[in-house]
C-alpha cells in the first residue's frame, strides 16, 4: 500500500510538461481511476484474510476512504508542482476508482 502511495506521489510530483498521457479526452481521469483502483486493492489486501472475511464492511470503508483521502492530499500537493493544478474531477476519478475496486471486492470477490 505504501509503495503504491509512493509511486502516485512520485508521479504527481513531476512537472506538467514531463508527463505524456495518451491524447484522448479523459485520459488523465482514466489514469486516476486506474491508479486509485490499484491503491484500493492494496488497501484491501493489507488486511489479513481473517479480517477481510470477518470485517468486510470495515475493509470496504478503508478501501474507499483511504484512496479518497490520499487523493485529496495528492490534489493539494499537485497545486504546488510547476505546470500542475488540482482538479475536483481528478478527485472524483480517484474516488470512482477506489469505489469500483472496493465494490467489486465486496459484492463479487469476497463472497
Amino acid at each position: 500500500m505504501l509503495l503504491c502511495m509512493g509511486i502516485i506521489f512520485f508521479l504527481s510530483h513531476q512537472p506538467g510538461d514531463a508527463l505524456h498521457l495518451p491524447i484522448f479526452p479523459g485520459a488523465d481521469k482514466l489514469s486516476h481511476m486506474l491508479a486509485y483502483g490499484v491503491l484500493s486493492a492494496t488497501v484491501i489486501f493489507s488486511f489479513s484474510a481473517e479480517a477481510r472475511r470477518k470485517k468486510k464492511s470495515l475493509v470496504l470503508t478503508a478501501a474507499v476512504f483511504v484512496p479518497l483521502l490520499f487523493g485529496l492530499s495528492d490534489e493539494y500537493h499537485q497545486s504546488f508542482v510547476a505546470g500542475r493544478n488540482s482538479e475536483f474531477l481528478d478527485l472524483v476519478a480517484d474516488g470512482v476508482g477506489g469505489l469500483a475496486v472496493g465494490g467489486l471486492w465486496f459484492f463479487i470477490i469476497s463472497e
